[in-house]
């Protein structure tokens, strides 16, 4: 439940308080607490990749996304936005900055994660 409603942070933050940031520390929360209940060493198999490559992809994206101005012919760090509609649905705009978010979101979790299970793995 704590994956999902970080998600929904993640896209709330797009047009309301919330975004990459608080998702990330929500979504980092739920794997601390797997592993509070499991183990550390249980809490990184359940990540299936090492803390640091979520730092390593959050920070390529969020580094790139002021690029797809550049490559559009825009001003550097313009925001960037497209248009996505549905059967039926009204048209949800996603930009560059929710892009940024996207990126925000998993820097944090490899923060965090890297933080805490290091520290974790020390106490066992």
């Amino acid at each position: 439940m704590f994956l999902v409603f970080s998600v929904f942070l993640l896209w709330r933050g797009h047009y309301l308080p919330g975004g990459g940031f608080s998702g990330g520390l929500v979504a980092s929360a739920s794997v601390i607490l797997y592993g509070l209940a499991h183990g550390y060493r249980a809490a990184r198999t359940f990540l299936r990749f090492p803390p640091q490559s979520f730092i390593v992809f959050g920070l390529s994206i969020a580094a790139l996304s002021p690029f797809l101005a550049v490559v559009r012919g825009e001003p550097f760090m313009k925001g960037v936005w497209t248009s996505v509609q549905g059967a039926d649905q009204e048209p949800i705009a996603l930009g560059t900055p929710f892009l940024f978010d996207i990126g925000v979101y998993f820097l944090v979790i490899g923060i965090v994660l890297t933080i805490v299970l290091e520290l974790g793995e020390d106490e066992e």
